[in-house]
């Protein structure tokens, strides 16, 4: 069982940056798949950015650009930091996870590749 605690939310103006993290607890961090979603009011959950446990990263075209997927091992964190942010990115950011095997991530834009989420934090974000 893994469980993830995000923090780093909070309300910034417009082309601001926060940095957001994911620290797991239990399982074997090594594993973990990792990824980043979020979801606006009165919108569906949408996939942020995801790093495989072999380091590769992967980003949705609103994120490209803007966003940095890293992980640190020794600290079991994963974190994404956020540059340039406008209106459209406020949100509650949510940490997922899957422990895997594999050094691929098959689909890792799908909610269903993860069985392990966070609680959300909330990013606003105003003009």
């Amino acid at each position: 069982q893994v469980l993830l605690v995000e923090s780093g939310g909070g309300w910034v103006q417009a082309v601001g940056s926060l940095r957001l993290s994911c620290v797991a607890f239990g399982g074997q961090f090594s594993r973990l798949n990792i990824g980043w979603f979020r979801q606006a009011p009165g919108k569906e959950r949408e996939f942020v950015s995801a790093i495989s446990r072999s380091g590769n990263t992967y980003y949705a075209d609103s994120a490209k650009g803007r966003f940095t997927i890293s992980r640190d091992n020794a600290k079991k964190t994963t974190y994404l930091q956020m540059d340039n942010l406008q209106r459209e990115d406020t949100a509650v950011y949510f940490c997922a996870a899957v422990s895997t095997i594999l050094t691929g991530f098959l689909r890792p834009t799908s909610e269903n590749q993860y069985n392990y989420w966070g609680q959300g934090t909330q990013v606003t974000v105003s003009s």
